[in-house]
């Protein structure tokens, strides 16, 4: 989700305010966990060491009779046996048409996985990942970082992208170097810093743009702003060597749609805001209604949910040139479905079945109908608001559906911890409603690993199985391509006709990144002791604050 942050108050919602620092000594990329911390909350602590969970990285690591989806969008091969020295990949066996030409490795004193009858694919790369939010605050915490990293490995997401760092840009970029050390578990990061929407001049845009690089930040994310001050950024960054996304709020888009910062450099268009308006045939601004106020989010969503039906048609020459015109540009898509397949099916989202065992008190309680939490704007959502949502769905999907046909970069983001949307599996999710998009599932695999790594330009080191490369693999008991749903933590329940009994898939059973071995089963335990902990503090806390008001 992105945060408008316009001059509301912080108790409407924290990401609907102004930042706005005259005067105040507050480090560029820290503007929104300031405004948290002069509210008296500290930011939540560093995610610890990791333990016995992982292993490795090993002086040789083999990964043995392993079925191998490489994710360049080749089908599968095997059996392979992938070689991994320390953090990189150095030989794979029976791979291509020389197969018969590759000797064995002697085991020797390496570490063996037997992959018989598994399937390995690239690490995933969510390229619209946020480590927590400062909305959860409101719900009664702030978002516990080895929770939400662990939840992310256990579901294969190797590489993230945070897009804003508004848990702070230091302590992001803190996460980031814990990470690339291998201390932690916790995907690789690319760390982007919000941009402030009360900068105007170019000159404070350019001062601060440099301020984040020194920082270590990896991009700028913009949600609206004054045009002057959003062209001065991307000109900026374009400078810098720095990455670039946007979303593109309603407050804005009239002075400035997501074609006309493509043309600006904009490298990624995050959600889909900003493309209809730049079809626009028979108007210059969307239809809102008399009564429409952006502040109330119900209204913005709701109506955003009418948005693609005002724009060309699809197949239509607008439409064909808008796409054409993108992809001449080099720009990347990440649609971010799944976060807004709520508005389609309220009902379906609020009965996940992960939330149980998966989800934190406070983010369960986030996402419940409350005007002061972003994106908990289901106040008195209708058949009709799903009815329109649906046929939303349909268009967008269409859109991105013809992109990538043409040869445009889509790429795979979840931005879960918002609208029923939980980390890792939200991931799964967006793969599904992917392939519900047409895409064939070695496109989306594709999508989901080396589109992510060519955006964030990793594509080097990461995004696909090869020698040379990062060991950032999945190794999944069943075939995921045939089923993405056995890559959900909680399995996939199906009839065994042999046993004549229900049954549940493995799942993944390990997720390696640079070269250490995490065990998902050991992961996802390790989250479900977090959320009990959780609950029974809180439920200690309000015992105590009940015998407290007795006496």
């Amino acid at each position: 989700m992105a945060f408008s942050l316009k001059a509301v108050t912080l108790s409407l919602s924290i990401m609907a305010s102004s930042l706005s620092f005259a005067g105040e000594n507050v480090p560029a990329g820290d503007e929104v966990i300031a405004m948290v911390h002069k509210m008296g909350l500290a930011s939540p602590p560093i995610a610890p060491l990791r333990g016995e969970e992982s292993d490795g990285p090993f002086e040789r690591l083999i990964i043995k009779n392993a079925t191998v989806y490489d994710g360049t969008g080749a089908p599968a091969q095997g059996p392979l046996t992938i070689v991994i020295e320390g953090n990189t990949i150095v030989d794979i066996q029976g791979a291509g048409a020389a197969a018969a030409l590759h000797v064995e490795h002697d085991d020797g004193d390496a570490k063996v996985i037997d992959a018989k009858g598994m399937y390995v694919i690239p690490g995933f790369v969510d390229t619209h990942a946020h480590l927590g939010t400062p909305s959860h605050a409101f719900a009664g915490a702030l978002t516990d970082p080895e929770y939400v990293g662990k939840l992310w490995l256990a579901h294969g997401v190797t590489t993230i992208r945070d897009p804003g760092s508004i848990m702070g840009l230091g302590w992001t970029l803190e996460h980031k170097r814990l990470a690339e050390e291998g201390k932690i578990a916790m995907p690789r990061i690319q760390a982007y810093s919000f941009f402030p929407e009360d900068i105007v001049e170019e000159k404070e845009a350019e001062k601060w743009m440099r301020a984040i690089q020194r920082r270590g930040a990896d991009g700028v994310k913009f949600v609206g702003g004054n045009p002057r001050g959003v062209r001065a950024a991307i000109a900026a960054s374009l400078k810098l060597g720095m990455g670039s996304m946007a979303h593109h709020a309603q407050l804005n888009v009239a002075q400035l749609d997501a074609r006309q910062s493509a043309e600006l450099g904009l490298k990624s268009i995050e959600h889909w805001y900003g493309i209809p308006e730049a079809m626009f045939t028979d108007r210059t601004v969307q239809d809102y209604p008399s009564s429409y106020n952006y502040n109330n989010e119900q209204d913005r969503f709701r109506h955003a949910g009418h948005l693609w039906r005002q724009s060309a048609e699809p197949g239509s020459k607008v439409w064909n040139d808008t796409i054409e015109h993108f992809i001449e540009l080099g720009t990347s898509m990440t649609p971010t479905f799944s976060i807004y397949d709520v508005n389609r099916d309220l009902t379906r989202a609020k009965s996940l079945p992960w939330f149980e065992d998966y989800a934190m008190p406070y983010v369960m309680r986030s996402f419940q109908a409350n005007p002061k939490i972003h994106g908990a704007y289901h106040f008195d959502w209708t058949t009709e608001d799903e009815i329109a949502w649906k046929d939303n769905f349909s268009l967008w999907m269409q859109f991105i559906k013809d992109f990538h046909v043409a040869g445009g970069r889509v790429t795979a983001g979840s931005d879960t911890g918002f609208l029923y949307g939980l980390y890792g599996f939200g991931f799964i999710r967006e793969l599904e409603m992917l392939q519900e998009a047409g895409l064939h599932p070695l496109e989306v695999l594709k999508v989901a690993t080396i589109n992510g790594a060519e955006l964030l330009g990793l594509d080097r080191m990461t995004g696909s199985i090869e020698i040379g490369k990062r060991a950032d693999l999945v190794i999944v008991k069943e075939n995921p391509l045939a089923n993405f749903k056995v890559l959900y933590g909680t399995a996939h329940s199906y009839y065994d006709f042999d046993k004549q009994q229900q049954a549940e898939t493995t799942g993944i059973m390990y997720t390696v990144r640079d070269g250490i071995v995490f065990d998902s089963e050991m992961l996802l335990a390790q989250v479900r002791d977090l959320v009990e902990a959780r609950k029974l503090a809180e439920a200690q806390a309000a015992n105590a604050k009940s015998m407290s008001s007795k006496d």
